[in-house]
């Protein structure tokens, strides 16, 4: 009977000894999430097409923002851009022309044609006033005074007439002639804008400093308007996602220091949360684990600084650690 009794003592003790590592189980598991490491990559294209004629970097190289990623054939472009650049030139040079006026020496025509109407005037006058003396004594005819008397009025109505062309000729063209022609150079000089663009498209370099994670195309291949040639993978844009049960999230907070296991690495990486999602899941096929499946589950995010995230892979698989609970 005392064996018994015994027995049933260190049953009890066993069992009470078991409960805390139960429980330190339980709460590793909450704690400890399985994820994987997500890149969110950058497709750099052009709007343009033409055959690939240079492909500046290779798979596996690091790119640095605004280097030279690759080049397309420009022949079009760099023909449309001269074209544009002589259409605005000529329609300066014709807005010029058109402010200045008639030229020189066509006003200095006009100053003469005055001149010498006004010296045909002088001498209409001088006429006209002896041929009036002259009609007293009967040595000049009441016709002649008339006809000198009109030709002095002819002479007097051309010189108003060639007044008005040299005025004309000094003031230029029409102010709507001049503002056709201002709109015409600023309609040009926006379609040059165009085609400079067009032509600089041609023309890639990398948008973002980072890992140049795959090319498309080899050198001679014609790549088509929009197609990407080369898939960049910056630092900034690799994360790791991860889901956690529905009792943890809610002690998680944006910006919770993590680590991060990989396998074969030694040291975890260290990272922040960066996103926790408002909506609950199922437990997503890819985590096998027994005890989390068929539960509702938080996708959360962590990021991490440039040099740390540059030694993770996409669709490395891991584990995160979470902390311990506030």
């Amino acid at each position: 009977m005392n064996g018994m009794l015994r027995w049933r003592w260190i049953c009890l003790f066993g069992l009470l000894a078991f409960v805390p590592g139960l429980a330190s189980c339980q709460k590793k598991s909450t704690d400890r999430v399985q994820g994987y490491v997500e890149g969110e990559f950058v497709y750099v294209a052009s709007p343009a097409s033409g055959a690939l004629n240079e492909l500046n970097v290779r798979r596996g190289d690091q790119a640095t923002a605004g280097e030279p990623l690759f080049a397309l054939d420009d022949a079009d472009e760099r023909a449309a851009r001269d074209e544009a650049v002589a259409r605005l030139a000529e329609a300066r040079a014709t807005l010029a022309d058109l402010t200045k006026g008639k030229r020189p020496s066509e006003i200095d025509s006009l100053t003469a044609q005055i001149e010498q109407v006004r010296v045909a005037l002088a001498l209409s006058l001088s006429e006209l006033e002896r041929h009036e003396k002259l009609i007293a004594s009967r040595a000049a005819s009441i016709e002649e005074v008339e006809r000198l008397r009109a030709k002095a009025d002819q002479d007097r109505k051309r010189i108003e007439q060639l007044e008005a062309e040299l005025t004309t000729a000094q003031l230029g063209a029409r102010s709507d002639q001049i503002a056709a022609a201002e709109s015409l150079i600023r309609a040009l000089e926006a379609a040059l804008a165009k085609a400079q663009w067009q032509l600089a498209q041609t023309r890639q370099l990398a948008p973002q400093s980072g890992l140049v994670f795959d090319t498309l195309y080899r050198k001679g291949e014609w790549v088509t308007a929009g197609k990407p040639v080369v898939i960049l993978l910056p630092p900034e844009n690799i994360k790791v996602r991860a889901f956690v049960p529905e009792q943890r999230v809610g002690a998680l907070k944006l910006g919770d220091a993590v680590q991060v296991v990989a396998d074969g690495v030694a040291e975890p990486f260290a990272g922040k949360l960066s996103f926790i999602s408002p909506k609950a899941e199922y437990t997503p096929p890819v985590i096998y684990s027994q005890e989390n499946r068929s539960k509702l589950v938080f996708l959360v995010e962590i990021g991490f600084t440039p040099d740390v995230a540059a030694r993770l892979h996409p669709g490395q698989p891991v584990d995160v650690i979470l902390g311990s609970r506030p």
